[in-house]
């Protein structure tokens, strides 16, 4: 058995390199708080230097390429934003702070989706179901954003999904302006994609919902989409509404669209 010396265990533990948290939120995708709490419960462990999280860089790589191989590596993250109770901005790659910076990337994921083959007749619908969720998202909680405002864009072209979410009051409260007898988010949920509630904002809310309602029934996209405790899965052909309750509520709401 060989026992290391002490100045040699130390010269390997610094020979591998560690990164500050903020930079392996970074690089991972994630929120610093959430590396945190990964930590405490030792799904991602930190190595602890002078009271200090730093992790190494070889775990980080190992998470990326486990990532990559997931089917819904951007939906768990956004998932994940939504379902604290205390959430910081996301990652850069996915933070749009303001509505101009999701236009940008808006036009950028329009250049990127033209070029791929079969999808040149099919990209402007997708773009502006894209627009109508994310456009709205900013305009029915501007100035009453609970806590983080702006939203989470990511896509990934390869597997043709695209999420977006954001931590506002949710349908219900939105819609409760001016139908105060709804009662629950299901119920605010199915309004939202089936009723016509008025021209006037903040209210007009559900109203976008029936443009992208009516988009996806014709088309070869699906959309799965979460406000509260309220699910609904749509595709082509759907005509009524199968709306479930989950288990877990989530905050402000969440759209996933497969293309």
């Amino acid at each position: 058995m060989i026992v290391l010396k002490p100045c040699f265990q130390t010269a390997i533990i610094m020979s591998i390199e560690l990164l500050s948290i903020g930079e392996a939120a970074r690089r991972m995708h994630l929120s610093i708080d959430t590396l945190r709490r990964w930590d405490k419960a030792g799904k991602f462990p930190a190595v602890k230097k002078s009271g200090k999280r730093f992790y190494r860089l070889e775990d980080i790589e190992k998470y990326l390429v486990k990532l990559g191989i997931a089917e819904t590596d951007i939906f768990e993250i956004a998932k994940e934003w939504v379902s604290i109770d205390s959430a910081s901005e996301p990652s850069d790659s996915f933070y749009c702070q303001n509505s101009i910076v999701f236009q940008y990337r808006l036009k950028k994921l329009e250049n990127e989706i033209g070029v791929v083959a079969g999808l040149e007749d099919s990209f402007p619908l997708i773009t502006s179901i894209v627009g109508e969720i994310g456009n709205n998202s900013f305009d029915h909680n501007l100035g009453n954003w609970p806590d983080v405002p702006g939203i989470f864009f990511g896509y990934d072209i390869r597997k043709r999904v695209i999420v977006l979410a954001d931590r506002g009051q949710g349908i219900l409260k939105t819609l409760k302006r001016v139908k105060k007898e709804l009662a629950s988010d299901e119920e605010a949920l199915r309004v939202a994609f089936s009723e016509v509630i008025s021209g006037r904002a903040p209210e007009a809310r559900g109203n976008w919902l029936k443009y992208v309602k009516g988009i996806i029934v014709e088309n070869d996209v699906r959309l799965f989409f979460q406000t509260g405790t309220a699910v609904l899965e749509l595709k082509k052909g759907d005509r009524s509404l199968n709306i479930r309750k989950e288990r877990e509520s989530i905050y402000g709401c969440i759209a996933v669209i497969n293309f």
